[in-house]
């Protein structure tokens, strides 16, 4: 999940300048995937020395540091004067398994004088070393796990191909890596999804990035010597990169047969130094930290917190419900009928009936590429139905899709574990857009700080603003890898409509989607908005521009060359919730039984304050819809938001400690706020 960098060049294949400004480009470039810590490696040839730079902070600010700018502009000049060959390459991290506090986790990842930078996650690391208990673990990082394996084949009568293939077959997750064997003097490239690119000449140019724009761009852009000879290869699980840079010997290897295709390594011997500078590391205060969903709930501490969140299940029950759905009359403009029938039930159109398969089909074959390459992107948030629809855009629809997510910082650990472990398995590329996360949380802080200052229920929603450039940066990716097509995974009866009717926009029950909203409608919630805003002005703060840009992005913005994949595949919880379980191994939240909306930290919160004020979730508009489809009868309906209802205490605890807000404090002031459904007629 974060973006690696590379390039090892003969100072002949281009002028200084040049040189300069790649390695500028590439850092400026791989920022996007990840900015809580950084590192960098400098090879110096003449004295087999690895020089490493490791800082809790974006790369663009560890580059910018004054010593490591000066090392960089020195060992640049002090290759092109010898006419050497230079060995640059970085990380960008966004931090999963291992705080960045501790330099260790951070990368590169050095063990037994191999050094790894390592795009992706190693979802079972904990189970490698168990199975190798022989094996020393030293950091919290889930690259070692690889460094350790590699390390135990290395040396062995096994060639490289089955090398890699023994460590896939021991790793769930994805890796995407770089990994220098200083005694062989060799730089390995290679990737179990797709997400590693390189741009070489086989001669005197290897350069490689987490994604094909960042090479296109490098190629397009700077001149090289022989350049029509450069070709950028794409590395998939069954590929390959090795260089050997002592002799600048660069060879790509493409899906080739173990038995027929061998390729061992040098092995030179040599005494290698390695140092490992800490830059301008940042104070615990000052770091993006994103603490780990507790799994063991139980503790002294945890009990207290968790008392504090109330569960009022009886009166929630017994607020006057529909007698068909399970609507309460707390729902915003809801109506019922002499039978206790609401106008939601009396104006529901079915939505999980899809069209012809055959209909999707025709539609997407001019996107589909004949050549292999990616032609679909899949917005990916790794939650459940973005899950399914990746696995049947790729298996069933046998498109070559890249999955796009969007880390805005609140997509929990859990949710980027079960990312790796889709992606990993499926061999799909992820290209990961992480935006500024620090000042997303702050913005979230100040907006929930506003809100509880005089808590309205339709102001909730701001807390989930900052996600909504999820939209903007899919038509981004798009331009950038020259894919028009994007199939979107959105479950049809998700309907949170009263969520703005909470701020007077009433119901549209003929749109055509779960989440548009007509003209006129789009007027109303801004004005209602507005005016809740002026008479709270804590809203009016630095984060009003990003909020002001999330709904551009979302409802202003043109978005073209799109469908939905479950308007021609039936919606299936239990297939789905099969699928996801026993096919892709996923990992479930420790503090609720369902498996919707578990990788992201905001909704826990959100349901927690909809619930404890109005006495209903989305769970119970969402149960509700599936009653009205005839899948699930109100019954069980009922017996499962009782369930689903429950506070989520963990993931609340996460949410608010992730934003800085006082756990106890936030609670009490929720606990506070009057309840809708008291004296309300039963």
């Amino acid at each position: 999940m974060c973006g690696i960098f590379g390039v090892i060049i003969n100072s002949k294949a281009t002028n200084l300048n040049n040189i300069e400004n790649i390695i500028k480009d590439l850092v400026e470039f791989s920022q996007s995937r990840g900015r809580d810590s950084s590192g960098l490696m400098l090879y110096d040839k003449e004295l087999n020395e690895y020089n490493i730079y490791k800082g809790s902070m974006s790369i663009k600010q560890l580059t910018k540091n004054s010593k490591l700018k000066k090392s960089i502009k020195d060992y640049i000049h002090k290759s092109w004067e010898n006419e050497s060959e230079l060995f640059i390459m970085g990380h960008s991290r966004l931090v999963t398994n291992g705080s960045q506090i501790s330099q260790h986790n951070n990368q590169p990842v050095i063990r037994n004088n191999m050094i790894a930078i390592h795009n992706g996650i190693i979802v079972n690391d904990n189970e490698i070393w168990k199975r190798h208990s022989d094996y020393t673990r030293y950091y919290e990082v889930d690259t070692e796990s690889y460094l350790a394996l590699l390390n135990d084949l290395y040396g062995t009568d096994l060639d490289i191909t089955s090398t890699i293939d023994k460590i896939y077959s021991e790793i769930e997750g994805t890796v995407s890596l770089a990994t220098v064997i200083s005694k062989s003097k060799s730089l390995l490239l290679h990737s179990n999804n797709g997400s590693l690119y390189l741009m070489t000449d086989l001669q005197n140019v290897l350069i490689f990035a987490s994604e094909n724009n960042t090479l296109k761009r490098i190629y397009e852009k700077y001149d090289f010597d022989n350049k029509e000879k450069i070709q950028i290869f794409q590395l998939n699980k069954g590929s390959f990169g090795l260089c050997d840079y002592a002799d600048m010997t660069i060879t790509v290897h493409e899906n080739i047969n173990p038995l027929t295709n061998t390729l061992e390594f040098k092995r030179y011997n040599d005494n290698v130094t390695i140092n490992v500078n800490e830059i301008q590391k940042k104070s615990k205060e000052e770091l993006d930290l994103v603490p780990s969903i507790p799994t063991v709930v139980n503790s002294s501490e945890n009990v207290k917190l968790s008392k504090m969140l109330q569960y009022d299940r009886d009166n929630a029950i017994n607020i006057k419900r529909c007698t068909k759905c399970l609507l309460p009359s707390t729902f915003p403009f809801i109506r019922f009928d002499d039978h206790g029938e609401c106008n939601y039930c009396h104006n529901y159109k079915i939505k999980n009936k899809p069209k012809k398969l055959d209909e999707l089909i025709d539609l997407i074959e001019p996107y589909r590429r004949k050549d292999g390459k990616p032609d679909c992107i899949v917005p990916f948030s790794g939650g459940r139905d973005s899950t399914y629809a990746l696995h049947l855009i790729k298996n069933e629809l046998n498109l070559n899709p890249i999955a796009y997510t969007y880390d805005w910082g609140m997509v929990t650990d859990l949710g980027r574990r079960n990312i790796a472990r889709v992606c990993g398995k499926l061999e799909v590329e992820n290209i990961i857009v992480a935006a500024d996360i620090r000042k997303k949380r702050q913005n979230i802080k100040k907006n929930l700080s506003a809100w509880l200052r005089k808590p309205h229920l339709g102001m909730l929603p701001i807390l989930m603003a900052g996600d909504k450039y999820f939209y903007y940066y899919v038509e981004k990716i798009k331009r950038e890898t020259g894919i028009k097509l994007n199939i979107w995974g959105v479950n049809p009866m998700e309907n949170t409509d009263f969520k703005v009717g909470f701020v007077g926009v009433s119901p549209d029950f003929e749109k055509k989607y779960i989440y548009s909203l007509s003209i006129g409608r789009k007027f109303k919630l801004i004005s209602s908005m507005g005016k809740i805003v002026a008479s709270n002005p804590a809203y009016i703060n630095s984060s009003v521009f990003d909020t002001l840009g999330s709904f551009v992005s979302r409802s202003i913005l043109p978005h073209n060359d799109y469908f939905h994949l479950f308007d021609y595949y039936k919606w299936d919880e239990h297939e789905i919730d099969d699928l996801i379980s026993n096919e892709y191994n996923w990992e479930k939240a420790v503090d609720t039984s369902t498996t919707w909306r578990i990788g992201d930290g905001t909704a826990a919160f959100y349901n927690y304050v909809y619930f404890t004020v109005a006495g209903f979730s989305e769970h119970d508009a969402f149960r509700s819809n599936q009653i009205r489809e005839g899948v699930i009868t109100r019954e069980e309906a009922l017996k499962l938001v009782i369930e689903e209802n429950r506070p989520r205490h963990a993931t609340i605890k996460w949410y608010l400690d992730t934003v800085g807000m006082d756990y106890e404090q936030v609670i009490s002031i929720v606990n506070q706020i009057p309840k809708l459904y008291k004296n309300r007629e039963e």
